[in-house]
This record gives structure tokens, C-alpha cells and sequence, in this order.
């Protein structure tokens, strides 16, 4: 399997609209073949899937175009990344020139906003990234966001007439904090400080779509804590992301709730790929788990719990349709048919067999003004 990363390899390219520019992936045959995309931007709020396929991010307001790389935490101003995420009404933010945008402060985001890279090269790097804490229906698509690192004990404006003091933040690539309604599609993540994607504290109806991920150790945490039992309710789609090179583990790593991990490419782990504690419901369907040379590492499976097995035994995990390549093993344990599982379902598995026509679109897409995407 090749690296995905930014391909700009066209499924049916120049042949306009109709189903030979379709790859089976329902996302992208929603909107990518429309050459007239940009001037369509906000169909792409409408073709989500999974447990997040209800954000409508800005879809219902204006579009706001970022016009600059600075950043100030505290006085954001017109033109600025922050200046558009903090307003209180929804917003379409898009970028007139490419960027790589340095934040001196975590990102703080407001309700029902989209960051939409496509057609443009942004980065968020080098510095502290995006923090999703307590709003709902936020979108991001298309942005490169790599080496985020911690910073905190600042004040953080994070609405037009608010700010606080913030403490040090994690140095996650995109962090969710008490969120909803939240889709996270066609991005690039790399080589941040915690995680590139975590959700805790009650966070749920997430999908986290079509993304590449490499170079990183923990990847996702999907649950606060195992005592934190609200998170019983979380609900997350995980479909159609490409797991890339120099990955270790948490791909992802979850707690108490319902997990449809649903046609993704894994390309070796040096740990594990899935692991979990605090019994939460996975439910893997058509994925392709490719496992490395190394004899000790083709278990895709990692389960913590102070009992053993006499307790995991009953946690309900099941591999249904996924394909498992180079020696790769996935253990499974609970009831094949429990109920719970649907609670764990968000969206109809293709067949492993078609990801390599799906996932090699994955991570940031090139996208050319007055062409298919």
C-alpha cells in the first residue's frame, strides 16, 4: 500500500460530473464530483456519515475569508484564523492564500463554525493547535496540522466579549473537551506533543473521516478517564482514514462507549492499532489491518484491565468483514450479536476489498480551483 498523503491522483479526472468519478466512498461521491466545488463549498455539510453526520458547522452563515497568518490570543482582529472561530454566529471560514499559521495560544473554538482548506495549502503548526471545548457542530476539512506542542497559563480570548485565563494545554492536534456534532474530514496529522485527535469529558456524535495519520506515538484517546462515566454515552465513527507510517499505538484507544471503526487502511503499529479499558463496545467492520515484520507486534488488540481476562472476556469486541494481512490477528471477546452493537453502528461497511480505490484519496486533498477536487 502506498503513501497517501495529498495524492492528487483523479478517480475518473476531466470526466465531469456521473459515476465514473465515484470511488464508493459516500463522503467524497457526495461532493467531490462537482468541478464547480468551490463555488458550492457548503454542500460539503450535508455528506457526513457516522455518529457526526449531523454537524452542520457554518453552513447556515456567511462565509468569512482569512486573510493572514498572525495570531493574538488575547485581541484578535479581522482577517485572523481566531478572529472567524470565536464569533458567535455560524461562519464558513475559508483562506485567500496559502498558509502555514503559527498559533501562539491553543485555538479556542465557537459553535456551528467550518474550517475549509480546500483549495489552498494550511498548516497549523509548530506551536499550540485546536481546542474544541464545550460548542457544538464545528467541521474541519482539509488542513495540514502537525508538531503541536503545549503552551497555557495565558489569557485566551475565546468569544467576541469573553476571555479567560487558560492553563496549560495538552499539545493535542485537535482536542475535544464536553463537544458534539463534530466532524473532523480530509486533514492531515502529524508529530504533535499528546495526541493529533482527542475526545474526552463527555464528548460525542463524532466522526473523524478520510484523514492520514502518521509519525506520531498516541494517535487518538476516545474517553476521559476510566472513572469518568459520563463517557459512557460517547458515541464516534472512525471510517476511511489512512494509518500511515511511524505510527505506535491508540489508533484509537477508548473508554466506556460505542466505537464503529469502519473501513480504514493500517499499515503497521509498533504496539497495538484498537486497545481499551473500562468496557467500551467496538465494532470493526471492513477494515484492512496490515501488521509489521516484527513477530511481536501483529496482535491488532490491546486491552487494560485490573482483572484480566476475567473481565475483558465479557467486553464486547468484534471484527466483522476486516481483513487481516501479514499475520495480523485481532482477538475478539463479548457476544458476537449483542445489542449493544447497534449502538456501535453508524453506517454500512463497504467491503475491505474496495479501500484501495477509497483510502487512497485520504488526509489533505489537492484541490484545484475549477476542477474536480
Amino acid at each position: 500500500m502506498r503513501s497517501m498523503k495529498n495524492s492528487t491522483d483523479q478517480a475518473g479526472a476531466g470526466t465531469g460530473s456521473g459515476s465514473s468519478c465515484r470511488t464508493g466512498n459516500p463522503i467524497d461521491d457526495c461532493w467531490r464530483c462537482d468541478p464547480d466545488w468551490e463555488s458550492n463549498r457548503k454542500v460539503l455539510a450535508d455528506c457526513a456519515i457516522g455518529f457526526g453526520r449531523n454537524a452542520v458547522g457554518g453552513r447556515d452563515g456567511e462565509f468569512y475569508i482569512v486573510t493572514t497568518e498572525d495570531d493574538d490570543p488575547k485581541n484578535p482582529t479581522q482577517g485572523m484564523l481566531r478572529h472567524a472561530v470565536i464569533q458567535d454566529e455560524p461562519l464558513w471560514i475559508i483562506f485567500d492564500h496559502d498558509m502555514d499559521i503559527h498559533l501562539t495560544e491553543e485555538l479556542m473554538m465557537n459553535s456551528y463554525k467550518t474550517i475549509d482548506g480546500r483549495g489552498r495549502s494550511i498548516q497549523i503548526s509548530n506551536g499550540p493547535c485546536i481546542t474544541i471545548q464545550n460548542v457544538t457542530n464545528i467541521i474541519i476539512h482539509g488542513i495540514y496540522v502537525h508538531h503541536c506542542r503545549q503552551a497555557g497559563n495565558a489569557v485566551i480570548t475565546d468569544g467576541p466579549k469573553h476571555y479567560e485565563l487558560r492553563g496549560i494545554s495538552d499539545g493535542d492536534g485537535i482536542s475535544l473537551f464536553h463537544a458534539r456534532d463534530i466532524w473532523i474530514d480530509h486533514c492531515t496529522l502529524s508529530r504533535c506533543h499528546d495526541g493529533l485527535i482527542d475526545a474526552v469529558v463527555g464528548s460525542t456524535a463524532i466522526t473523524i473521516s478520510n484523514n492520514y495519520m502518521f509519525n506520531h506515538n498516541e494517535v487518538m484517546l476516545l474517553g476521559h478517564s476510566d472513572n469518568y462515566t459520563a463517557d459512557k454515552s460517547m458515541q464516534v465513527t472512525i471510517a476511511f482514514n489512512y494509518f500511515g507510517e511511524g505510527l505506535i499505538q491508540r489508533m484509537p484507544r477508548c473508554r466506556h462507549g460505542y466505537f464503529h471503526i469502519v473501513n480504514n487502511v493500517y499499515t503497521g503499529w509498533e504496539m497495538y492499532a484498537i486497545g481499551g479499558s473500562a468496557d467500551p463496545t467496538i465494532n470493526s467492520q471492513g477494515n484492512v489491518f496490515i501488521a509489521s515484520e516484527d513477530t511481536q507486534t501483529k496482535e491488532v488488540t490491546k486491552r487494560d484491565s485490573p482483572l484480566g481476562y476475567e473481565e475483558w472476556k465479557n467486553w464486547n469486541w468484534r471484527s466483522d468483514g476486516d481483513l487481516l494481512l501479514n499475520g495480523a490477528t485481532f482477538k475478539t471477546s463479548g457476544e458476537v450479536e449483542s445489542e449493544s452493537y447497534t449502538k456501535a453502528s453508524s453506517m454500512v461497511a463497504r467491503p475491505a476489498s474496495l479501500l484501495t480505490n477509497i483510502v487512497p484519496f485520504s488526509g489533505v486533498l489537492n484541490c484545484k480551483i475549477g476542477q474536480l477536487c
